[in-house]
């Protein structure tokens, strides 16, 4: 992992697959964060074949991650851990994650909520 630093805030990302790394709570303060996609630099084709894989470890705690699937928009699979609190998105998902679409809306209205 390579430290990367933006707007003067500091996450991880791998030097082999480009994934990214973020600590409890820097997902939600980097979505809020406007050009935090800039951070995203691979090929999310790569991201996508990392998919397959589904048993990681924390980068951090070494725990078994859980998957997890964004709410949002569905195609978004990023590995969770649950002692940490920490998130782990593939090359190209935070950078797809960052642009919801008319489509992504759309989908959130008909979908029903779960309680």
């Amino acid at each position: 992992m390579e430290k990367v630093s933006i707007h003067e805030i500091e996450l991880d990302r791998c030097n082999s697959c480009n994934g990214i790394w973020f600590d409890e709570y820097e997902l939600a303060d980097f979505k809020r964060m406007e050009g935090s996609e800039s951070v995203d630099i691979g090929d999310s084709s790569v991201g996508k074949e990392q998919n397959k894989n589904d048993l990681i470890n924390c980068p951090k705690c070494t725990t078994r991650m859980i998957r997890m699937v964004d709410a949002k928009q569905s195609h978004i699979w990023f590995e969770h851990c649950t002692v940490c609190g920490g998130n782990f998105l593939d090359a190209g998902e935070f950078r797809d994650l960052m642009k919801e679409d008319w489509l992504d809306h759309f989908k959130a209205l008909i979908t029903p909520e779960r309680n």
